[in-house]
């Protein structure tokens, strides 16, 4: 005759998820909670996706109710939903409704988590549920729960990286093999980096929403997402690289935000980084993300930023802290005060010119800088450009941002201008 254990007895039945969208993360996080041992504390209980029907597969257990309707997924026994429809609507419709249920909610929406993280975490504490959104930002590196436990003794003041792997693969590219940013776009979406429409990747809005959801976390600092300036990387060539190397340099799309006092400076830009950086090293579609505490300095995060293995194994292990009992304990937003944003940041610059070449340009560029108090630190110009199209830099000493931006209205204006100038700080190994 078998017998029973007291903690077999005692066990707790395990929690049911209800996956919402089941595309490339959906289907992969459906695969990991399917391969879950027997006695696992979680189990997949439902599957929602619009034309659900499509969706269906024959691994996934005889008992999963598969649905395209929202409401009979939220009136059922699922214990926790995880959202991974993306975008706003109707994904915050569906975790507001979720919440106030009291279910708790597992989401790697950065959109949704960066407009509306404090309020729907605060919608979870009033309703004795728990809000995970450790895959919002760089896929599967845990930096979230980094942030907010491993280095809770600390006080952190500033956190910058390299968020978004589209940018990187096609800055690499831009840099190993000298092609167009068309070419290297191109190559991107062929891989699987790339959206058919880029805009949120290369014109850096992606990148800002896991900077603001960062700055909250790790600086205790809540920002408006729209507030935070990004500058594309459409305007970076072949040829950037080429001054950047000689400028001992590389060139990276750089997420950034410290807090000082009662005011953050964040910014999403490309920027030229020393080779000795950390981030001159990070290659492809990988992801940094550093921080940097009064106590204990400089702390790295690297890894695969994207991708549906590495993103399903975040959001499982969020809803595995759920049905372990830490997540409730947890309020990811709490301390996190309102405070301004500035992308005022001040640091030496990198321009490069493309001009049709004649006598006293480089007079008439000094000109302009000079009316508005910006000194030149260097130029530099390679040879074997057709002079009608030609391309040279300009490097200089440290100034405000937005000085130079008022003397780049000004220098936009010059007759000799072929392209628009393209501008990018300089930054210091710490960053």
């Amino acid at each position: 005759m078998a017998t029973t254990t007291a903690s077999e007895s005692s066990a707790a039945p395990a929690l049911k998820v209800a996956i919402l969208g089941f595309g490339t993360v959906g289907s992969a996080v459906a695969r990991i909670l399917c391969d879950l041992p027997a006695g696992a504390p979680i189990r997949l209980s439902h599957v929602f996706n619009r034309n659900v029907e499509r969706k269906r597969v024959d691994w996934a257990p005889a008992d999963v109710c598969w649905s395209s309707e929202f409401d009979s997924v939220l009136s059922s026994d699922a214990d926790i939903i995880v959202e991974l429809i993306g975008g706003m609507a109707p994904a915050h419709d569906y975790v507001t409704r979720a919440l106030s249920a009291g279910k708790s909610v597992v989401t790697a929406n950065k959109k949704l988590i960066a407009a509306h993280g404090p309020q729907l975490s605060e919608l979870a504490r009033k309703n004795g549920a728990a809000l995970c959104f450790g895959a919002s930002v760089a896929g599967g590196v845990p930096v979230i729960d980094a942030l907010q436990d491993g280095l809770a003794g600390d006080r952190l003041y500033r956190v910058s990286g390299i968020l978004n792997g589209t940018c990187n693969y096609i800055l690499t590219k831009l840099e190993s093999e000298g092609v167009t940013f068309a070419e290297a776009l191109t190559g991107a979406q062929a891989a699987g980096f790339a959206e058919a429409d880029p805009t949120d990747d290369v014109d850096g809005f992606d990148a800002r929403a896991k900077l603001v959801i960062l700055t909250r976390i790790g600086l205790k600092a809540i920002v408006p997402p729209e507030e935070v300036p990004c500058t594309s990387i459409r305007g970076v060539q072949a040829v950037d690289f080429l001054y950047a190397h000689e400028l001992g340099a590389t060139i990276r799309q750089i997420s950034r935000s410290e807090r000082k006092q009662s005011e953050v400076f964040a910014s999403v830009q490309p920027a030229l980084v020393p080779i000795e950086s950390p981030m001159a090293h990070i290659t492809g579609s990988l992801n940094l993300v550093l921080s940097s505490g009064r106590y204990g300095g400089q702390t790295a995060f690297s890894g695969h930023g994207a991708g549906g293995h590495s993103t399903a194994v975040a959001v499982v292990s969020d809803v595995v802290a759920i049905a372990r009992g830490r997540a409730k304990a947890q309020a990811p937003h709490a301390n996190a005060v309102s405070l301004p944003v500035s992308g005022n940041f001040e640091s030496k610059h990198y321009i490069r010119f493309t001009v049709n070449d004649r006598p006293g340009i480089v007079a008439a560029i000094a000109n302009v800088l000079a009316t508005h108090s910006i000194n030149i630190d260097a130029l530099l110009q390679k040879p074997g450009f057709d002079r009608e199209a030609l391309p040279f830099v300009v490097t200089l000493e440290a100034c405000p941002s937005a000085l130079l931006e008022a003397a780049m209205a000004d220098l936009r204006k010059l007759d000799f201008m072929v392209q628009p100038p393209v501008t990018m700080p300089i930054l210091t190994k710490e960053l």
